[in-house]
């Protein structure tokens, strides 16, 4: 017997939620897409994702604001709260992705999710969320295809053809 998938497409998430965009009822959040070079392939890349904690569908770091802090640095917390990174960050935004987010009192709004690159450095074994998620390295197609937002997959793709081997754009995670 087939299985019918009842889940609802981004873009008719999002629709669903189109009436809060003139009221600016739009939700701010930023992230990390996390990724490492692989000395035996030739400099090519892989990406973490981790789980979501409520569907548990492959996402990557992500959080809202937090006081003073600037989005590179919220980015940078997440991911170590999240997934245990430690790394050097992309000040600039690589780009920006929307998703319907779910709150926590069922309410559904936009979400503007602005993403910075890492370079992850180091992975810790023991960080605050380590018992809410998984983690898994992908390449940069394999990252693309497993994650649900079409503007995050187009992010996540662009990766294969930027060149990693200056790092000078980059500014070191404490």
């Amino acid at each position: 017997m087939a299985h019918e998938n009842t889940e609802l497409s981004p873009s008719t998430e999002f629709a669903a939620v189109a009436d809060k965009l003139p009221k600016g009822d739009v939700r701010t959040q930023y992230a990390a897409i996390c990724f490492r070079r692989v000395p035996s392939r030739d400099g090519a890349i892989e990406v973490l994702l981790i789980t979501s904690r409520d569907s548990g569908r492959w996402v990557i770091p992500k959080g809202w604001p937090m006081g003073k802090k600037k989005p590179h640095q919220v980015a940078c917390a997440e991911a170590w709260e999240e997934a245990g990174v430690r790394g050097r960050i992309h000040k600039k935004a690589w780009g920006h992705y929307t998703y319907v987010k779910k709150l926590d009192d069922g309410k559904l709004v936009p979400a503007m999710v602005q993403v910075h690159l890492l370079d992850v450095q180091e992975l810790e074994t023991d960080y605050p969320e380590k018992n809410e998620r998984r983690l898994s390295w992908f390449t940069p197609a394999a990252a693309a295809s497993s994650v649900k937002e079409p503007e995050l997959r187009g992010l996540i793709s662009k990766l294969e053809n930027y060149g990693f081997a200056d790092a000078s754009a980059l500014r070191a995670v404490k």
